[in-house]
């Protein structure tokens, strides 16, 4: 029946960026189309490829799932201490991803935040559009996809998203997002700890400076078959801490199989992301990885997420070196040669397929995107 469904809608003849823009128009996203009334998802938000592509087979090995690590006590006790350091570090090779529970953030404070985001998601849709934008160099905006009219196919989410540091907007919610930062900047310590890094080393080098607070809010779908919450991807920050209600649906991607991420009441999520790969390859020889993982459209609702991503703060005044990179070669043919040359690219004499950047010009040249290139390539040399 879906595929029926799917190749009614490839023979169809429409105009998609008519129907993209006409979406965008309403300013009310996905909620929108479900407060319409609609039992049939809008074509735009049709995901064939899931059928194709992105659909390995879930596992259902009760005892196949990531690991869930209490830190508490972290800094009173060093036996208790190196324990914890040890178990972040093997999630973060074997997994890259784990939750963590007792990690000082009250569950009131929790439960604030995931209430706080459905108040904003399911406020009149006339309030909402005072914050409804695609310009990313606002503090605050909300929208329903930001790769709306780039991406194959919408995915069934709409977010707020909020810049919250190093210069967080004027608002009384800061405080919880204070205690984020506070147990970003703790497990960063200790993963410094994990590479054999003194403690400061990634707060040193900027993982901590920049904080983005994305909001999701996925509703219930008529025909969750034909969609995704969000696509499959990895994350391009350097840490993310998500917080998740307790329906479910986020899965990650596991010596090829998808295993769900159930929801632990006070759990975090926490997984490494690209930046963070990229940047510590020397460091580590990629013994930190940053894996793929997706958002399943579900018929209950609304799940609501709460992702904080650490990324570094990109304005010029705050650059700084964060550590040789390895490229591969098609990174510098996809890209050209000549501006390679001009942002510190040097060919490698021990592998010709390898180019070492040395300068975070790369960064601002390539954009947070270069990161996640390297990073997609390398899983892909994994699973070969």
């Amino acid at each position: 029946m879906a595929a029926c469904r799917i190749q009614a809608e490839n023979d169809s003849d429409y105009d998609r960026q008519r129907d993209l823009k006409a979406f965008d128009d309403t300013k009310a996203g996905v909620k929108g189309a479900v407060d319409a009334g609609v039992t049939k998802i809008p074509r735009i938000l049709i995901q064939e490829q899931r059928t194709k592509l992105d659909d390995r087979p879930a596992s259902l090995e009760p005892n196949f799932s990531i690991p869930i690590i209490d830190i508490e006590g972290w800094n009173e006790d060093e036996t208790r201490r190196h324990n914890i350091i040890e178990k972040l570090g093997s999630a973060c090779e074997k997994w890259g991803f784990f939750q963590v529970v007792n990690h000082g953030i009250p569950s009131n404070i929790l439960e604030e935040m995931i209430d706080g985001i459905h108040r904003f998601h399911h406020q009149d849709v006339e309030v909402k559009k005072e914050f409804y934008s695609r310009d990313y160099t606002k503090k605050v905006l909300y929208n329903s996809n930001f790769d709306l009219y780039q991406a194959p196919a919408a995915s069934w989410r709409d977010s707020l998203t909020c810049v919250m540091a190093p210069n967080p907007p004027n608002h009384e919610a800061i405080p919880p997002i204070c205690r984020i930062m506070k147990l970003g900047i703790t497990l960063f310590e200790l993963l410094s700890e994990a590479l054999g890094l003194k403690p400061n080393h990634l707060k040193d080098i900027g993982c901590a400076e920049g904080l983005y607070v994305l909001g999701h809010s996925y509703r219930a779908c008529p025909e969750p078959e034909l969609t995704i919450g969000t696509r499959k991807h990895a994350d391009s920050g350097f840490l993310t801490l998500l917080l998740q209600d307790q329906i479910g649906g986020l899965q990650v991607l596991h010596e090829n199989q998808w295993v769900n991420v159930t929801p632990a009441p006070g759990a975090l999520v926490v997984n490494a992301g690209d930046l963070f790969q990229a940047s510590l390859q020397l460091i580590s020889n990629d013994k930190f990885i940053s894996v793929h993982h997706r958002v399943l459209a579900k018929n209950v609702g609304p799940r609501i997420s709460v992702a904080c991503i650490f990324r570094q703060h990109l304005s010029p005044e705050t650059l700084k070196l964060i550590s040789p990179y390895l490229v591969p070669k098609q990174c510098v043919l996809n890209r050209g040669a000549d501006h390679l040359a001009r942002v510190g690219v040097g060919v490698g004499s021990s592998n010709d397929t390898l180019f070492r950047v040395w300068n975070q010009k790369m960064i601002v040249s390539w954009g947070i995107s270069s990161a996640s290139i390297l990073c997609t390539q390398k899983k892909q040399m994994r699973a070969q």
